[in-house]
């Protein structure tokens, strides 16, 4: 079973993480959109505090897991919003689930598959990790995620998330490393499905470039761009993050 906090009562919202992170990275969100929903956060196996008690070839296995683990835990028509790798899974879960899914929402995410240069970026992680081990590789990839010209300034949050990184598995960092390189395509599964769908993309994204979200967001019913913002608007902007969310859910609810 999937390690997970919830807190709240009403509609639920399922947050799905990134790389290297785990439930707790929403937990300023979960803090303040409680207070009218149901908001439950896991940890995916082999992050946080959730083993890796099987081996991991893709995305798509991982969607089976939260398939398995939203039917045990009886979530019915629930709101799911993804960062980064957490995106890539709520598609792969959205494939799977269909209309049983209310609503979507990927932030600093994509539905394109990697391109070449992403492929070899992803090597090069598999080589590192495989060498220096998971510490050594977290300590210097978390940082990359926040803006160069703001770390210093979000220097308590980045180490907080450097921490929390390191609770990853090696094993589990490179099972993901492996599946996000070779995911597929999901812009069609976006387009086809009916209810509403949020990407939140921010314009000095280093992981999910600007111009790939502009390029995708026809696909979506709403689309919103931070100005200034990286890969980590749930840290960087947590009030505007927030802002986006409340906002959406409303429209998705109303």
């Amino acid at each position: 079973m999937l390690h997970f906090f919830e807190k709240g009562h009403g509609h639920p919202l399922l947050f799905f993480h990134g790389f290297c992170e785990s439930g707790e990275m929403w937990r300023h969100l979960a803090d303040s959109l409680s207070s009218q929903y149901r908001v439950i956060c896991p940890d995916f196996p082999g992050f946080g505090n959730s083993p890796l008690n099987q081996p991991i070839q893709g995305i798509e296995e991982v969607a089976e897991q939260l398939e398995d683990w939203i039917e045990a835990l009886q979530i019915k028509n629930p709101i799911v919003l993804g960062h980064s790798l957490g995106g890539y899974v709520a598609l792969a879960l959205l494939e799977r689930m269909g209309e049983r899914i209310k609503a979507i929402g990927l932030l600093h995410s994509t539905a394109f598959a990697d391109d070449q240069e992403k492929k070899e970026m992803r090597n090069r992680v598999l080589v590192f990790l495989k060498k220096h081990g998971a510490a050594k590789f977290v300590s210097s990839f978390v940082p990359q995620l926040f803006p160069e010209h703001r770390r210093i300034e979000l220097a308590e949050a980045m180490a907080v998330a450097i921490e929390d990184g390191k609770r990853s598995s090696l094993e589990g960092l490179l099972a993901y490393t492996a599946a996000m390189r070779d995911r597929k395509e999901r812009l069609a599964v976006l387009e086809q499905f009916v209810g509403p769908k949020l990407l939140l993309a921010g314009t000095l994204d280093g992981a999910v470039k600007i111009e790939s979200s502009r390029a995708q967001q026809k696909a979506y019913t709403h689309y919103v761009e931070l100005e200034g913002v990286g890969h980590l608007g749930m840290v960087e902007e947590k009030e505007k993050t927030l802002s986006v969310v409340q906002d959406f859910i409303y429209e998705v609810l109303k």
